[in-house]
């Protein structure tokens, strides 16, 4: 018999909703059988077995909570050992990284004669070289002793050089002082339990506000032509039942200026500024318990009608939880746009590794002064806030000035 473990759906999972059993004991799996639903902070998904055996336990009850990766959640009858995987992303470009959860398989190497296999994954084997840290000296937590991130990342912060990963976990900090310490009763307030998606969305956004030098760039866009150009262009689109939205051409405007100042879509790493081949817009969107910003790939090469399309259907399946996490992951560029709720303006945290993030307010009619005269136009702020060890300041704003030129002479955008 042989534990199947929690799996790792994506690279920042590290706990799980064990949503719903697909099987029951007593019943054969194949290779590409579904066995269960896991709910992860961004996305519930079919979970599916990779090798052949019986069932013979379910450890972990439907509906629980924070389930670990690499927990044992069920047990297969069977000689070889079980794998368990989401089902496989959409191909990507050659040129960019890969990403595979830890409980992916080993790849297939090959290995010098006399030599010891080292167990790790490729995501783990990657961190490693990036930290310079030699995978012969490091304990993995896996199964069958396999290392993965949370070995390499342990090994990397422990003090000293590494020779092997830290037996124990480092010492969390002090708790914060409870409500009830600062004064609070417990009757004057309604605790709410914080959920898998808003715990990661809490320590992300705290490390990137924390760990990334950032600055804000903030400008006024007159967009009274382009609410002009919208009209026009839904009432063409109007039978095939298509209608544009300011974000949809906010989108559009965004991915052409990161073509034309391509230095401004670009991301930091260890080795050098990544400059991205393509315009992917991870667009922010709210949802119950957090924020997820699915992506519009090639953003650059689509028209309105298309941008459209796949925001509205992202959008609705972001905030249902069935996005694929190729859907969410690795974007080059986010926006956040709060113009709805009628903000005015405001600065967005960084979404690492991308290198900026645009926040668009409301568009409202303000008195501007033209050649000594008061008139009244639509305006819109908008703040790009840039990592300031890839993108500098002057590159931020020669990408606001092309993002300007395009949304106050929109026909400029299909030309």
């Amino acid at each position: 018999m042989t534990d199947i473990p929690m799996p790792a759906l994506s690279p920042t999972m590290e706990e799980g909703i064990l949503a719903k059993w697909l099987v029951k004991v007593g019943d054969s799996v194949r290779s590409g059988d579904l066995i269960a639903e896991i709910e992860t902070d961004k996305a519930t998904m079919e979970v599916e077995a990779v090798d052949e055996g019986v069932i013979e336990a379910l450890l972990v009850a439907e509906g629980t909570e924070g389930v670990k990766v690499n927990t044992p959640i069920a047990r297969l009858s069977g000689e070889n050992s079980p794998v368990v995987t989401a089902p496989a992303p959409s191909p990507v470009p050659a040129s960019a990284p890969v990403v595979t959860s830890p409980a992916a398989p080993v790849e297939k190497t090959m290995i010098p004669k006399g030599s010891q296999r080292i167990l790790a994954s490729p995501l783990a084997r990657r961190l490693a070289a990036e930290r310079g840290l030699d995978l012969a000296t490091l304990t993995g937590s896996g199964p069958h002793g396999r290392i993965i991130r949370v070995d390499v990342e342990a090994a990397a912060t422990a003090p000293g050089p590494a020779k092997v990963a830290s037996p124990s976990p480092t010492p969390a900090p002090a708790p914060a002082a409870s409500l009830s310490q600062l004064g609070y009763t417990e009757d004057s307030y309604t605790l709410v339990p914080l959920d898998g998606m808003r715990r990661t969305v809490a320590r992300r956004l705290t490390e990137s506000a924390r760990d990334i030098p950032h600055f804000p760039l903030t400008i006024d866009v007159e967009i009274d032509a382009l609410l002009a150009a919208r009209s026009r262009i839904n009432s063409l689109l109007e039978p095939r039942g298509i209608k544009v939205s300011v974000n949809d051409l906010v989108i559009k405007a965004a991915a052409l200026a990161l073509k034309q100042v391509p230095e401004a879509n670009a991301s930091f790493t260890p080795e050098g500024i990544a400059l991205h081949r393509h315009a992917d817009i991870s667009m922010a969107v709210a949802v119950d318990g957090g924020l997820i910003t699915p992506i519009l790939r090639k953003a650059e090469l689509k028209g309105l009608a298309e941008i459209a399309l796949e925001a509205k259907d992202l959008a609705e399946r972001a905030r249902s939880r069935k996005l694929k996490p190729e859907e969410f992951q690795g974007g080059t560029f986010s926006i956040s746009n709060l113009g709805m709720f009628g903000i005015r303006q405001f600065g967005s945290i960084i979404n690492p590794p991308q290198g900026a993030i645009l926040s668009v307010g409301a568009g409202e009619a303000r008195a501007v002064v033209r050649d000594g005269q008061v008139i009244i136009r639509t305006l819109m702020t908008v703040t790009l806030t840039c990592d300031h060890r890839a993108i500098d300041g002057a590159i931020g704003a020669r990408w606001l000035a092309a993002f300007r030129a395009l949304i106050e002479d929109p026909v400029t955008m299909i030309v």
